[in-house]
C-alpha cells in the first residue's frame, strides 16, 4: 500500500472540506478573519505590532461575478481567480498565511552552547516530527521575549534540504528560543494551530512552497514568501472537527506503514537468510554422484596451463589453489609457496565444495571503447539496487561518451559497484544488455567456468560478499573498494550440478518473495 499517497489523500480531503460534514450553524470563517483584523489593529495601537507588519494584509472575497478578488490595505483590488488552487465549501474562505498571524519572526543568530539561559532549537533538533528537548543545546540572549517559543507556535525550516518542513510546538519543558534558520509563525484569533500545521503537510502547501523556494545548491524560502501562501480556512468549529479526524486517520496510516515496514524487514531478512543457506551448501541436498568442485577447478587449471604454454594467455602470479591437508587444515598454494589459511576461512563447506579466490574463479576484466555513432552505457545509477536489475542503460552519442565508459560486458556478467558497495548496485547482465559499455566504477565478474552466471550473481548479492567487501572501503567523499579486494576475496564453490539445483531453488523462492514485496510496496 502506498501510505504516502494515502496520507496526502486524507489531508487533501480535509483542506477541501470533504472529510467532515459542514454545519450551517457554524460561524463562517469570514467572521473569524474580521476578528483577526480587529486584533491586529489593536496590537498596532498597543505597539505590539508595527504598521509595516500589516501593510500587506489583504481580504480575499468572491465578487458578484463569482470570481475571486483580493483587496489590499491601500484600497486596490485585483482579480486572482487564476491563482486560487481549488473550490471550497460555503462558510470557508481563502486567505493568505500573513493575514492569520502576527509578524513572521526569523530566529536568533546565536551559537549553541552546553550551558545557557534558554534551550536553543535548531533544524537538526527536529527529527521525524519530534524533538528530544533534553538533547537540545543551550544559548543565552538579552532579548528572550522576542524569540521565546510557546505551545501553539509553528516553526518552519527556511533553508537547506529540509526547506518547507514545519513543526508544531506542543510543549516547552524548558524556556526555549529558536535558531536563525527557522521561522516562527504565531497564529491569532484563537485559531487552532493544528489545522494549519496539518495544512503544512498537504500537497497544496508543498506545491506552493516549492514554487516559492529559490536556490539550487541551498534552496530557501523567506518570510515574505510564507506570508503569501494561500490557506483554505474553514469555520473554527469545523477546524475542531477536522483536527481529531485527521489525527485519527493519520495514526492508522502510520500504523499500517510501520507494520508494512516490519513485514518488509522480515521479508528482506528471510531473503538474506535463504541466500546464506544457499552459499553454505544448506539449501539443497548434496548428491554424492555429482562431480566435486575440486575436479572442476583442476580441469580449469589444466586448461589454463595449456593456454599459457601456447602463449595465448599470461600466468597470473596471484592465482592460487586452496585445499585441505591431511591434518584437516586449509592451505593455499601460490606458485611454489604454501601457507596455512585456517584463520581466513569464514565457515565450513560440504565435502564436495571448495574455497577459491576471485583471482582463480573470475576470468578478469577487459577494456573497451564506445564504437559507432551511438552506444548504450550502463552507469552505476542505471542499477535498481532493490531488484538488482539494470533499469535503463543510457543511449549516448559516442562523441559525448563519459571517460568512465570503458568496461566490456557480456551476457552473464555480474556488475558489482566498487563505489559505495553498501548501496548494493549489483546486477546480472542479460542478453539485451550484452552489447553495452559499463562504467569503470564497476567490477565486471565473468566466470572462467567455475560458476554458473546465475549462481555467481546470487553469490555476489549475498550478505557474506557484500558485508565482507564493505570492510575494505576507503575514502570520505566516495568510499570505494578496489579490484584487488574483490579478486582477493574467498568464494565458496559448489559442484556444477549443485549450482544448477541451488539456482532453480532460489528462483522459485525469490519469485514468491518478490510477489510479497510487490504487495507491500
Amino acid at each position: 500500500m502506498d501510505t504516502k499517497a494515502l496520507r496526502q489523500k486524507i489531508l487533501d480531503l480535509a483542506i477541501r472540506g470533504k472529510l467532515v460534514p459542514q454545519d450551517p450553524s457554524d460561524e463562517p470563517a469570514s467572521v473569524l478573519l474580521e476578528k483577526i483584523r480587529e486584533e491586529k489593529a489593536r496590537m498596532v495601537k498597543e505597539g505590539k505590532l508595527k504598521k509595516k507588519d500589516i501593510k500587506n494584509d489583504s481580504i480575499i472575497y468572491v465578487g458578484d461575478d463569482n470570481l475571486h478578488y483580493e483587496k489590499f490595505q491601500d484600497g486596490t483590488v485585483k482579480c486572482i481567480e487564476d491563482e486560487i488552487p481549488f473550490e471550497i465549501p460555503d462558510g470557508w474562505v481563502w486567505t493568505r498565511l500573513g493575514n492569520l498571524c502576527a509578524a513572521i519572526q526569523y530566529g536568533l543568530s546565536n551559537s549553541a552552547e552546553p550551558k545557557g539561559s534558554h534551550k536553543f532549537l535548531r533544524i537538526t533538533d527536529i527529527q521525524n516530527g519530534m524533538v528530544n528537548w533534553d538533547a537540545v543545546p543551550f544559548t543565552s540572549t538579552s532579548d528572550p521575549d522576542v524569540y521565546l517559543l510557546k505551545p501553539g507556535d509553528i516553526v518552519f525550516a527556511r533553508t537547506g534540504a529540509t526547506v518547507g518542513k514545519s513543526f508544531l510546538i506542543t510543549e516547552t519543558p524548558y524556556p526555549s528560543v529558536y535558531a536563525s534558520y527557522l521561522i516562527r509563525i504565531r497564529l491569532l484569533g484563537d485559531l487552532p494551530s493544528e489545522y494549519i500545521y496539518q495544512f503544512f503537510d498537504s500537497a497544496c502547501y508543498w506545491s506552493q512552497i516549492t514554487d516559492k523556494s529559490v536556490g539550487v545548491g541551498q534552496p530557501n524560502c523567506n518570510g515574505t514568501a510564507l506570508k503569501e501562501l494561500f490557506i483554505p480556512l474553514p469555520p473554527i468549529n469545523e477546524q475542531l472537527r477536522i483536527i481529531p479526524t485527521v489525527r485519527k486517520l493519520l495514526k492508522q496510516v502510520t500504523k499500517i506503514d510501520t507494520e508494512e515496514k516490519a513485514l518488509m524487514s522480515i521479508v528482506t531478512a528471510a531473503k538474506a537468510k535463504i541466500l546464506d543457506l544457499a552459499i553454505r551448501g544448506k539449501l539443497v541436498p548434496q548428491n554424492p554422484d555429482d562431480e566435486p568442485a575440486s575436479a572442476l577447478l583442476e580441469r580449469i587449471r589444466t586448461e589454463k596451463s595449456e593456454l599459457i604454454k601456447q602463449g595465448k594467455i599470461k600466468r597470473d602470479k596471484k592465482e592460487s589453489f586452496i585445499f585441505k591437508g591431511e591434518d584437516n587444515s586449509y592451505y593455499e598454494k601460490i606458485g611454489s609457496n604454501v601457507k596455512n589459511i585456517n584463520d581466513e576461512i569464514p565457515f565450513e563447506l560440504p565435502d564436495s565444495w571448495v574455497w577459491c579466490r576471485g583471482y582463480s574463479c573470475f576470468e578478469g576484466m577487459s577494456s573497451t571503447k564506445p564504437q559507432g555513432e551511438y552506444f548504450d552505457y550502463i552507469d552505476i545509477d542505471a542499477i535498481d539496487n532493490r531488484l538488482h536489475k539494470i533499469k535503463g542503460a543510457k543511449h549516448l552519442p559516442v562523441s559525448n561518451a563519459p571517460s568512465r565508459a570503458s568496461r566490456s560486458v557480456k551476457n552473464g556478467s555480474v556488475l558489482f559497484s566498487l563505489v559505495r558497495p553498501y548501496l548494493e548496485n549489483i546486477a546480472l547482465v542479460e542478453e539485451k544488455h550484452s552489447s553495452c559499455v559499463a562504467s569503470s566504477g564497476f567490477y565486471i565478474c565473468n566466470s572462467n567456468g567455475t560458476f554458473l552466471p546465475e549462481f555467481m550473481f546470487y553469490l555476489m548479492i549475498s550478505r557474506y560478499v557484500v558485508d565482507g567487501l564493505n570492510q575494505y572501503m576507503k575514502g570520505d567523499n566516495s568510499p570505494s573498494i578496489s579490484k584487488d579486494n574483490i579478486e582477493g576475496w574467498l568464494y565458496p564453490v559448489p559442484p556444477f550440478k549443485e549450482q544448477k539445483a541451488i539456482c532453480a531453488k532460489l528462483q522459485s523462492v525469490f519469485a514468491l518473495i518478490e510477489s510479497i514485496e510487490k504487495s507491500l510496496s
